[in-house]
């Protein structure tokens, strides 16, 4: 099946998720630092998918899954954090992270794909 639209392909629609999980998970977090940095982090991954998808270039495309996929280990890295100080219970923390982690793998798995020849 070919993608003709960002759309279209179901890392940008889990990323979506993800978007909307962590935005209403953090949406009356104090620290307007942290949670302004945690929200924007998932934001990162979508529109980067699909900001590299409409440059129309494999080349291009894989740049903007490895950013992609380097705003994914910060949603997690900052996962950690929000756990560790309470911020979030230990089950809101495994729930987003495994999304925050499958994410991840589908962007290692997306990149493996465009490298072939």
């Amino acid at each position: 099946m070919k993608i003709e639209r960002f759309e279209d392909i179901l890392i940008w629609q889990k990323s979506k998720i993800l978007v909307v999980n962590i935005y209403s998970t953090f949406k009356n977090c104090k620290d307007w630092s942290f949670r302004d940095q945690i929200q924007r982090a998932p934001v990162s991954i979508m529109n980067n998918i699909a900001e590299g998808f409409e440059r129309r270039g494999d080349k291009e495309f894989k740049h903007f899954l490895f950013m992609a996929k380097g705003s994914a280990a910060e949603v997690r890295s900052m996962l950690y954090v929000a756990s560790e100080i309470k911020l979030i219970p230990k089950e809101v923390f495994k729930g987003l992270y495994a999304k925050a982690e499958e994410i991840s793998k589908m962007l290692s798995g997306f990149i493996s794909k465009l490298n072939r020849p």
